[in-house]
């Protein structure tokens, strides 16, 4: 299963807070992206959140893996954790018209 997964900071968190886990958190997105699991990562243009694409076999296993991240772990950022599926609109150009 496709995972969209939206950093969202913790209100009150402060840059000076992160400085000393974003070593071990490039880390922990490297074993993830070498395990085949994160597939994608970026950050917004507009702002610093991260945006992750992850295959997993389900939401549950997409918040553990998430779970894993250092900066989750201390508190500093969440997910918003968004299932996917394949669009089916496509199947429209093959029917047959009515």
């Amino acid at each position: 299963m496709k995972i969209l997964a939206l950093e969202k900071e913790v209100p009150g968190t402060t840059a000076a807070a992160f400085q000393s886990h974003v070593r071990a958190e490039a880390a922990r997105i490297w074993e993830l992206q070498q395990s085949g699991v994160l597939r994608e990562i970026y950050f917004r243009q507009d702002r610093s959140d991260a945006v992750l694409m992850i295959e997993c076999a389900d939401v549950a296993e997409a918040h553990r893996i998430l779970g894993s991240l250092p900066l989750v772990r201390e508190g500093l950022i969440t997910f918003e954790v968004i299932p996917l599926m394949p669009y089916p609109g496509l199947a429209r150009l093959f029917t047959a018209a009515e």
